[in-house]
């Protein structure tokens, strides 16, 4: 970017629902094991919300904590993005519900949906927010339940999601660090790989959407790996290159959490070190727009994202929805 005006990251909040559903759960519902899981996937455990708790929900706790990680009230926030794929409804947004349960006054914002790459989108938008000089507080969170949209009996899909949400504080930047660059790319010929086919205006709510099960996550595993395995690391060196930087410099590669083979495949392609790579998809499962802010707060709490860092984050979704950004820590 050419602007001298950056935007910043300022404060981080995640939460996640207190019940827990360990791959030994899954062994009691589906034809699976913890070797099954934990081998192909890397996933332990993750987080499920309780009936009647929503995205809206997550996301204002997440918001809650990166309020007061800046020390600064709800009031202070002029737009509100969220990244979801699982809104609490169609209309009105979930970013309405957010703005209503924090008590905003005067705000605005909207629900952005990207899939698992929502929440790097939304991260640029909201920066351009602030780079154009707009507005000087933009919170931008990341929060799904995806347990919503699974269906139990399916072992490719149920297996794979948990419940999070992330949310960061975007503010002005004049010294040339926080948010310096991104690269997104959308490819829809991928979306019948990934897609809820029910609920839209192709295939509105009936009886016989229900009773074929058009309503959950529906996955074409192989389909979806390959893609990601190849343009994960693509999307990143095209950023790495126009920088003029290399893996080396990279401090912290931050990737979207949907399988660890993906992540390793990634890192490998781009020759990044072990240590420098930031892997909670054990603790959380796939939290698609949640998953980022998340492996965020696990990258601080082990002391391996500090302030000063260049950190690279990079995302798959389905789509195919691609992103990569690059920033500088600044908190």
């Amino acid at each position: 970017m050419s602007q001298s005006l950056l935007a910043k990251i300022t404060a981080l909040g995640t939460y996640v629902p207190p019940r827990v559903l360990t791959n030994h759960d899954f062994e009691k519902m589906v034809d699976t094991s913890d070797e099954w899981i934990l081998t192909r996937t890397g996933i332990r455990e993750r987080h499920m919300v309780d009936k009647g708790v929503a995205t809206s929900d997550l996301a204002v706790e997440a918001a809650k904590c990166a309020l007061a990680e800046r020390g600064i009230d709800a009031g202070g926030i002029e737009v509100i993005l969220v990244a979801t794929v699982t809104p609490d409804m169609l209309f009105p947004s979930t970013a309405c519900l957010v703005q209503h349960k924090l008590g905003i006054k005067g705000a605005w914002g909207f629900d952005l949906s990207a899939a698992c790459s929502a929440f790097v989108y939304a991260l640029q938008a909201g920066a351009q927010f602030i780079i154009s000089g707009t507005h000087k507080k933009v919170m931008v969170i990341g929060s799904d339940v995806m347990t919503s949209i699974l269906d139990y009996t399916d072992r490719a899909t149920c297996i794979l999601f948990g419940d999070g949400a992330g949310a960061v504080i975007l503010e002005p930047s004049e010294d040339g660090n926080g948010i310096l660059d991104f690269e997104h790319e959308i490819d829809g010929s991928g979306a019948c790989s990934l897609y809820m086919p029910g609920g839209g205006s192709l295939h509105p709510s009936t009886q016989e959407t229900v009773e074929k099960k058009m309503h959950f996550v529906h996955q074409d595993g192989q389909a979806v790996f390959k893609y990601a395995v190849r343009k994960m690391g693509e999307v990143c060196e095209t950023l790495l290159k126009r920088n003029g930087i290399t893996a080396a410099d990279i401090d912290c590669f931050i990737p979207h959490q949907a399988n660890q083979r993906i992540i390793r495949a990634t890192a490998d392609r781009l020759g990044l070190k072990p240590e420098r790579v930031i892997i909670n998809i054990d603790r959380y499962g796939n939290t698609t727009a949640g998953t980022i802010p998340l492996a965020m707060q696990t990258a601080r709490e082990e002391g391996r994202l500090k302030k000063g860092d260049l950190v690279l984050l990079a995302s798959v979704g389905a789509g195919f929805t691609v992103g990569a950004t690059l920033l500088r820590w600044t908190i």
